[in-house]
């Protein structure tokens, strides 16, 4: 390019983001601890939590538009509004920690650390960068015989880490075996619709949906 030849008005920002691509955004790594009960059951996996912008409280499914706490409510409670704080705007975690103490229900995500290639909470554009090691997790969950994964990218991403093939239909298990410290363990994969209401299905049947896996793992 010439002395005082000017650059092209968006030469720049094609430098820094490469023409057709968005910003790099920088890696992320996950906010919170596992929650693993020692009497766990079922273990939920997510992909990985939503930017801190979108949280009201600090543990996972802290959007306050997901349904995940509402779903639970109206399965073990009859009523979908038992975990909400409607008046503040948030979750009742001093309700949900010791409720799911009591219930065995263990809860992290596929991805311990991403990068987000939208500025939004869809899983469709995260990459993730370090996958969460699930060996691990089992190995301080003895009891658990389920894990129960809501949405694709966490399904695909649990079966990889696994190194199975039997990736699960929405409400359709699959039985695999795996070693974990050296012991055999037989689980069953349950692949759920997310309860993010970008999801296209009516509450009422995610509730469905989550109840029959809850069913088989013994817990109602």
């Amino acid at each position: 390019m010439k002395r005082n030849e000017k650059k092209p008005k968006d030469a720049d920002k094609e430098s820094q983001i490469g023409i057709g691509t968005t910003p790099m955004s920088e890696i992320e790594s996950h906010p919170l601890q596992p929650f693993l009960p020692s009497n766990a059951k079922v273990l939920f996996l997510g992909s990985f939590p939503p930017s801190r912008k979108r949280w009201c409280m600090d543990f996972f499914y802290p959007n306050f538009i997901n349904d995940h706490w509402r779903i639970e409510g109206a399965i073990f409670y009859g009523d979908r509004n038992h975990f909400v704080d409607v008046e503040n705007h948030t979750f009742k975690l001093s309700s949900i920690l010791p409720f799911l103490e009591e219930k065995g229900i263990a809860i992290y995500d596929t991805a311990t650390k991403i990068r987000r290639l939208r500025d939004n909470a869809s899983d469709k554009y995260l990459e993730i960068v370090e996958a969460t090691d699930i060996h691990a997790l089992l190995n301080l969950i003895p009891e658990c015989r389920i894990i129960a994964v809501t949405g694709e990218k966490a399904a695909t991403a649990l079966c990889e880490r696994l190194e199975t093939e039997a990736i699960p239909k929405v409400n359709e298990p699959t039985s695999i075996s795996c070693l974990i410290q050296g012991k055999e363990r037989k689980l069953e994969l349950w692949r759920l619709p997310s309860s993010s209401r970008a999801y296209p299905l009516a509450f009422d049947k995610k509730v469905e949906a989550y109840r029959k896996m809850f069913e088989a793992a013994g817990m109602i």
